[in-house]
């Protein structure tokens, strides 16, 4: 029998050498995260949806009451040149509330009377008779109690304010110097904003009380002849949205 040429060129004890099969290697695909944020950034954040919200919050504001930059003015929106000793560190005050200067005029014509009332002495008979020095001192002492008068009710009228924060309401009543009194409520106790403007002047001058009923210690909380009643439920029914939005979002104060 003739021989293979395959098996006479490969010898039986011949080893045959094979390569080694290489070996593929499958990199897994690695989890790809998100960046952590850390407490700085988180902050920051936070803080820019706040200054946000801040802003989109200042735009209805003054959308719905204007600007207004007098001291004196009986309706001041986010005032720099106000401040009260209760006001928390990171409390804004978004509305500051006086009664319409229209109330003045009562004590004003009293005051410009006192103030005439020396010079209509000289019609009088009996003033005559006294002593022109007693007279001066008498004059002086009238002009004395005339300027005390309207001092107190100026600032009963100027420091007698209802104050709309970012977290409460509060009623500063000023009575005078040595009798003041003060009442709070959050926001979130608020229950029921009603207005109220009876008689022709605060029909045509447009202003008028608005009563905040609350579920605080203190049942009601009422703005006494402000301007713009409906305005100021406006604002307040404003804050209070924002107030519930925070809430559902977890940012509440």
């Amino acid at each position: 029998m003739s021989r293979s040429m395959d098996l006479d060129s490969v010898a039986p004890d011949d080893q045959i050498e094979t390569k080694p099969v290489e070996k593929v290697e499958v990199k897994k695909k690695e989890n790809i995260q998100e960046p952590v944020l850390d407490a700085e950034e988180k902050s920051w954040k936070n803080n820019s949806d706040t200054s946000q919200s801040d802003d989109s919050l200042d735009k209805k504001i003054y959308s719905i009451v204007g600007h207004t930059t007098s001291p004196f003015s009986s309706l001041l929106i986010k005032p720099h040149v106000f401040d009260f000793e209760e006001r928390d560190s990171d409390e804004k005050i978004i509305l500051v509330a006086r009664p319409h200067w229209f109330t003045n005029v009562s004590w004003i014509i009293t005051a410009l009377v006192l103030v005439l009332a020396p010079s209509l002495l000289k019609f009088v008979p009996i003033i005559s008779d006294i002593p022109a020095k007693f007279q001066m001192m008498g004059i002086m002492f009238w002009y004395l109690i005339t300027f005390a008068f309207s001092f107190e009710k100026f600032l009963s009228w100027y420091f007698d304010v209802y104050i709309i924060t970012d977290e409460r309401v509060i009623d500063i009543e000023f009575n005078n110097l040595l009798n003041k009194k003060f009442s709070e409520a959050k926001l979130s106790m608020i229950q029921d904003i009603t207005s109220r403007v009876t008689g022709v002047a605060q029909t045509m001058f447009n202003y008028g009380s608005v009563y905040v009923q609350t579920a605080a210690e203190v049942p009601e909380i009422c703005f006494e002849m402000v301007p713009n009643p409906e305005k100021i439920i406006k604002v307040l029914q404003i804050l209070r949205e924002e107030e519930e939005r925070e809430a559902l979002e977890g940012r509440v104060k």
